[in-house]
């Protein structure tokens, strides 16, 4: 899984929150020059059709530069704009019946805040898991926070590689030193950067250095 483990190096999950000067997509090709090396796409009240052509613009942009895009939540979503994999919560579709539905060939991830979260999605055939809030959250009000030993833990207990989510930012980021995690998932930490590619980059490298030492 060392290809999967590269991927979740810095993951750019994207929040329109911070849309205004720039469109989402503009935002997004400025975080893939910047060294973004997976990007979610995340809709919670956009209309269906709506955020389909937006899946497929981001798709395209994406291919570009070489970056998988994963769609947030909705499985029939991701195979109709033809994206590189889905991720799914603990209260959305369970990770075999994901599995199932996509088949083998695109990435599933899976967010796990317990060890026994983390074992059985592993079990069912996700590729990734996503652990947090690491740090607190402001996108997600009912996320609560999560210890640094509860995710060096779930790095411990399964094969598969883990990414950090939840108020990660360039601050706070060197803090994930030593537990274990493939790289981390960040949503403001990018997309409320006044500059966004520079950011990337900073925090590009800062996640290479917690690789090498997790």
């Amino acid at each position: 899984m060392r290809c999967m483990d590269e991927l979740l190096r810095l993951y750019a999950v994207t929040d329109r929150a911070w849309t205004g000067k720039q469109t989402l997509a503009q935002q997004v090709e400025c975080a893939l020059r910047g060294g973004v090396t997976l990007v979610q796409l995340r809709e919670k009240k956009m209309e269906r059709d709506a955020f389909l052509a937006e899946a497929k613009e981001i798709h395209a942009l994406c291919r570009r530069y070489g970056v998988p895009l994963i769609i947030n939540d909705d499985v029939e979503l991701a195979l109709a704009c033809g994206a590189d994999g889905v991720h799914v919560g603990q209260s959305d579709m369970r990770a075999g019946d994901v599995r199932a539905r996509v088949g083998k060939g695109m990435i599933v991830g899976v967010t796990a805040k317990t060890v026994g979260q983390a074992l059985a999605a592993q079990d069912e055939g996700a590729d990734y898991l996503g652990s947090g809030a690491v740090f607190g959250t402001s996108t997600k009000a009912d996320a609560k926070p999560m210890s640094l030993e509860t995710l060096r833990s779930i790095c411990k207990a399964v094969d598969i590689p883990v990414v950090a989510i939840g108020g990660v930012n360039r601050q706070n980021l060197p803090q994930l030193a030593g537990t274990g995690v493939s790289g981390a998932a960040i949503v403001s930490g990018i997309f409320a950067a006044q500059d966004i590619e520079r950011e990337c980059r900073a925090l590009r490298a800062l996640t290479e250095r917690i690789a090498q030492k997790g």
